[in-house]
């Protein structure tokens, strides 16, 4: 008899093997969740370790996954060294202003901010607020557009051309216009923010907006007749039947599209950095491209998998929010 392992996580299996229930399939669910990921891992590493040293670019010999350790390491430690730089500029303008305030009470503070240069750490900080504004904003015109498009056929087949005409426009396309416009509405002496970010976050919005309005158009559209019938004869009116009867039934497709645009959003974000120079990652690795030294390649390196962590983080965050406030527990980790 052959024994068929169920298609759980890591956590649920732990969960089951505390409480003692079948032990052995656990253990072997345990095992295929957490050791074959890791064979998975273990082998990239040794196929990357042993093809890097044959390659040699202009730069000098592609880095391997010691070398990309190393730098790292190096470029953590200069984010702690600029921080205690930082710490130590406003120390010395703390016993400055309160020397001043001795001398004469009626003195103001005037506040100094340290000019120092932007670490990896920071930019990775940079890229991670931009992509989130830019996907907010992509959410809150998405999901009410998609609602009110699902909510009529006519308005579906009216809206459908547009979509299908946007959604494959490249973000190096947008970047251009994007640009010419920010730079001709956003003109002021005192800005909030600055004119790459708004570049780089409306970039991202318009690239990652399709995936959740396709996705919670189709997802509306799709709501059962028998649900439909019953707010027909309960006479709900239009609100009352978008969040009782529509949304509930809508949500693990808009969260499908909410997924999807975030992994957009974080892709088109490192392009649109490298073009408007919003100082994230994707200004961090075309810097150091443009810079040529024989580290380059290893911090090359290390952004490409700090990026792709991230990523990873991101969706699964997003699918964890999903099977916090969905009804459909279907969605695992995986």
């Amino acid at each position: 008899m052959r024994l068929t392992l169920p298609n759980l996580t890591w956590a649920e299996s732990l969960r089951s093997l505390t409480r003692g229930e079948l032990p052995v399939v656990q253990w072997q669910a345990l095992a295929r969740a957490i050791l074959l990921p890791l064979i998975g891992l273990a082998a990239f590493l040794f196929v990357w370790a042993q093809t890097a040293p044959l390659i040699n670019t202009s730069l000098g010999q592609f880095p391997g996954p010691a070398q990309v350790y190393a730098q790292a390491g190096n470029l953590w430690a200069e984010h702690r060294a600029e921080q205690a730089r930082a710490a130590e500029f406003y120390e010395r303008v703390e016993q400055m202003n309160a020397q001043r305030l001795a001398q004469d009470p009626n003195y103001v503070p005037r506040e100094r901010r340290f000019s120092g240069r932007t670490t990896f750490i920071d930019q990775v900080k940079t890229s991670l607020q931009t992509v989130l504004a830019g996907f907010i904003v992509a959410s809150v015109i998405a999901i009410p557009l998609g609602i009110v498009i699902g909510l009529s056929n006519s308005l579906y087949a009216a809206a459908n051309p547009v979509i299908q005409l946007l959604k494959p426009i490249s973000p190096l396309a947008w970047l251009p216009l994007v640009t010419l416009v920010v730079s001709a509405l956003y003109v002021t002496d005192n800005p909030a923010f600055s004119r790459s970010f708004l570049v780089s976050v409306f970039t991202v919005t318009l690239c990652s907006l399709w995936p959740t309005l396709i996705n919670t158009a189709v997802g509306v559209a799709n709501t059962s007749r028998d649900l439909l019938n019953v707010s027909r004869v309960l006479r709900l009116s239009w609100w009352t039947h978008v969040r009782r009867i529509v949304l509930p039934g809508a949500v693990p497709m808009i969260f499908t599209g909410l997924r999807l645009s975030l992994g957009i959003a974080w892709m088109v974000l490192i392009a649109a950095e490298m073009l408007s120079q919003n100082p994230g990652l994707g200004k961090f690795v075309w810097d150091e491209f443009q810079n040529g030294s024989s580290a380059s390649l290893s911090r090359i390196m290390v952004a490409v998998i700090v990026i792709g962590m991230i990523g990873f983080l991101l969706d699964r965050s997003m699918l964890l929010l999903q099977r916090l406030v969905s009804w459909d527990k279907a969605a695992v980790l995986r």
